[in-house]
């Protein structure tokens, strides 16, 4: 099946070198590309996600707007809490 593209140059350039050292036809190894291209995307959404875990903030103010520096406060108390709780396991 033939089709247009409109492909970068230097793109371009570096499959016909590849083709030209390889002795092979462009429309070869832009095939190849194309498939290694696609099946890598698959593999990639075959991968399993993590979940990220964010630090819950335990506040026990009447909820309200903090400011930068209060969230770090209550962080690094909360953060100390948690190093004494693992220390004394």
């Amino acid at each position: 099946m033939k089709t247009t593209l409109d492909l970068p140059a230097d793109l371009i350039r570096e499959m016909k070198l590849r083709a030209a050292h390889e002795g092979r036809k462009l429309r070869d190894v832009a095939t190849e590309v194309f498939r290694r291209g696609l099946s890598q995307c698959g593999q990639q959404s075959a991968a399993p996600r993590h979940r990220v875990k964010l630090p819950l903030i335990e506040c026990h103010v009447a909820a309200k707007e903090l400011t930068a520096d209060q969230v770090a406060e209550v962080l690094l108390k909360q953060e100390m809490e948690w190093s004494h709780e693992v220390a004394g396991r």
